[in-house]
């Protein structure tokens, strides 16, 4: 049986993860030992950064419908308590554009709340 050099999958293996760490600092970039170690911390860093994204994009929208209701004399925590009660079914991202682009028909929707939690 003939011997397998492992050479050219070695080199195409570590070419591919290099090209991924172009960029980075020092060995980071070009020693594919430290290379590794970093890209496996960024790939991680970034799956957590997909997460935390959502998480920051609701707490602005929260902000913002709180920032209209209070325009209009109503916390936040009795608009969305209103909207459930008179079953206006609309996600915070709708409700924060509303706030943001369409006050007057944000306005209809705290009066239709205020008439449901009284």
């Amino acid at each position: 049986m003939s011997r397998i050099k492992r050479g050219v999958m070695t080199r195409k293996r570590h070419k591919k993860l290099l090209k991924q760490t172009k960029g980075y600092w020092g060995q980071r970039a070009n020693v594919f030992r430290r290379a590794k170690e970093t890209l496996l911390r960024a790939l991680e860093f970034a799956f957590i950064g997909r997460k935390n994204r959502k998480r920051d994009f609701r707490g602005m929208f929260i902000v913002r419908i709180n920032a209209g209701c209070r325009a209009n004399g109503m916390s936040y925590s009795r608009f969305v308590c209103g909207l459930k009660k008179a079953n206006i079914a609309l996600n915070r991202k709708v409700l924060s554009q509303l706030a943001i682009y369409e006050p007057t028909i944000f306005t209809q929707l705290t009066e239709q709340a205020k008439k449901a939690n009284a």
